[in-house]
């Protein structure tokens, strides 16, 4: 893997220079230690959500099925920024070999159109719970939801694998200063001293699919529940209906809004203070505010929650009793 993406690269350039977010001397430290915390925060959070869903039979539903998979890419995608942004806050720009650079760049737009592709199976979930009741558990049966599961993970590594042999295949000539926090698409391709068009095309039709697709699914699903909930005669099943959705739904928005944003025209455009403000948006922030908004109002991932803490209490107690 690193010989090839080392043979793709025709250029002298063996290693890229990231500068990182922008801070003074003086706050840096604090920058550094909140995004330690929110790093942290972040694992935490979804360690917990995919421990209740594995270990509580009552979860083992389509819903958290699904919301133990986000939470695993959640893990996953906050891990695969997070450690250059730290880095650069510690130690000034850093430093990051070719392949290196690439590998990163694999990772992180396989699991960002996972991500894409599993919001709209949730979205997909939601509609089905929702507007075909009685057909739920024909048609989010197990083994269409690990379908739904398989194709979202196996889609986002094609999807990588095309876009990042592309970028990788690039003549990079000089200079090679990215100021990025991480090797991002934009970025690299505004340091190629070679044609770019067929890149940029790759990456245009693969943000349609991707981004387009995946929005186009969750705004029908969403849209087919409001004209369903709308005329119900009982405001408490409006509510309770509503409530389902309105989590993921507000998560959507966050993340489809600033990632079409910045990813829909693949232009070469100059990599700006805001451009990675709203990098850290969507790979810091929402990572972080996810898990809190998708349980922040679920009855069963809180009783779920407390019988573990009630649980462990519980042993505790008798273990103190034993030995006294």
């Amino acid at each position: 893997m690193e010989r090839a993406l080392y043979l793709g690269n025709v250029s002298g350039v063996q290693e890229f220079i990231l500068l990182g977010l922008s801070a003074r001397q003086g706050v840096r430290v604090m920058v550094f230690a909140i995004f330690l915390t929110l790093y942290l925060l972040t694992l935490l959070e979804n360690a917990l959500i995919v421990f209740l869903v594995c270990s509580h039979t009552e979860l083992h539903k389509p819903m958290y099925f699904f919301l133990g998979n986000l939470s695993c890419l959640e893990m996953c995608y906050v891990s695969v920024t997070m450690p250059s942004l730290l880095a650069g806050l510690w130690t000034g720009p850093c430093h990051v070999p070719f392949p290196a650079c690439m590998t990163q760049l694999f990772f992180f737009i396989a699991l960002i159109c996972t991500e894409c592709t599993l919001l709209a199976s949730m979205a997909c979930d939601r509609y089905v719970a929702i507007c075909r009741p009685l057909h739920y558990p024909l048609l989010m049966r197990p083994q269409v939801c690990l379908g739904l599961a398989g194709t979202s993970w196996l889609g986002g590594l094609l999807v990588s694998v095309v876009k990042t042999v592309c970028i990788a295949s690039l003549s990079y000539c000089g200079p090679n200063v990215l100021n990025h926090f991480f090797c991002d698409v934009s970025p690299l391709l505004n340091l190629s001293c070679t044609h770019v068009a067929l890149t940029e095309l790759v990456d245009f039709l693969s943000a349609i699919v991707t981004f387009c697709g995946t929005l186009l699914v969750a705004v029908a699903s969403y849209s087919a529940i409001g004209v369903t909930v709308v005329p119900m005669p009982s405001a408490a099943a409006r509510r309770k209906a509503f409530s389902t959705c309105a989590s993921h739904l507000v998560v959507v928005g966050i993340f489809y809004s600033v990632a079409l944003f910045m990813y829909s025209c693949p232009s070469r455009v100059e990599s700006t203070d805001l451009h990675k403000l709203l990098s850290v948006i969507y790979t810091v922030v929402t990572s972080a505010c996810s898990p809190v908004v998708y349980c922040l109002r679920n009855r069963g991932v809180h009783a779920a929650l407390w019988r573990t803490l009630h649980s462990r209490k519980g042993s505790s107690a008798r273990t103190d009793i034993s030995r006294s």
